[in-house]
């Protein structure tokens, strides 16, 4: 006796999640690369004041671009894991053996 049976053999056609999980790695690749580019740019052109002021501003600048590489890394991942849950949820249907229920012709007693 098998524990689990499915209830029918077709599966909901692929939809949204798969485009999204297709696009997901070129997507967070540009997304990565925009605080990374930033971090670079503030390197180059920050050069006026104090060497003390201007090691400041670059440690600030790479404190804003670890935050946002953080958020953008926790947003892919929130994604991903959503379009799993869909696709896994849009799987064949199953259904647990059934079992007889003793008062099933006498409701309520």
């Amino acid at each position: 006796m098998k524990f689990l049976r499915k209830v029918e053999r077709r599966r909901e056609p692929p939809g949204l999640e798969w485009q999204i999980l297709r696009k997901l790695p070129q997507m967070s690749l540009v997304a990565s690369a925009m605080p990374l580019l930033l971090a670079i740019l503030a390197r180059l052109t920050i050069n006026e004041g104090a060497p003390g002021e201007i090691a400041k501003q670059i440690r600030s600048v790479d404190i804003f671009c670890i935050a946002s590489l953080l958020t953008i890394w926790t947003a892919v991942l929130t994604v991903a894991i959503g379009c799993i849950v869909v696709f896994i949820m849009k799987g064949p249907t199953y259904a647990a053996d059934s079992y007889e229920v003793s008062h099933s012709d006498r409701p309520g007693r």
